[in-house]
């Protein structure tokens, strides 16, 4: 199992570098809510209506994780180690998902690899 982070999905879905990486992963792998809400946000920016976008996301391969107060509390701890890589919120609750589970996120972000997270990080390209 590995945890998504929304720029493996969106690289999947606009077909970007790295994304047969991504594709092979999917059979095997979960997503944070809080990286859904990130790529459903990029889709409707892209002209995608919500409703459609939701649905592709609710029907695609992998799992996704709802993400409660000890995710938020998980991803907060996370804070002050990123701050310096610019972590968002959404980065922090992949790498939550990741450290909860004990197992490996997939990222397009190759700053991630500083990180010192207690979780493995696999980048895309």
């Amino acid at each position: 199992m590995i945890a998504l982070d929304a720029s493996a999905v969106l690289a999947l879905l606009f077909r970007e570098p790295g994304h047969e990486r991504v594709a092979e992963a999917l059979d095997d792998a979960c997503l944070s809510a809080v990286n859904a809400a990130e790529v459903l946000e990029r889709l409707t920016r892209h002209g995608q209506d919500v409703e459609e976008a939701r649905r592709m996301l609710e029907f695609a391969p992998w799992e996704t994780v709802a993400f409660d107060l000890s995710d938020a509390a998980e991803s907060a701890l996370l804070a002050p180690a990123g701050r310096s890589l610019g972590l968002s919120l959404g980065d922090r609750a992949c790498l939550a998902l990741g450290r909860k589970r004990g197992i490996p996120v997939l990222t397009a972000d190759r700053a991630w690899l500083e990180l010192r997270a207690g979780v493995e990080v696999q980048v895309i390209r």
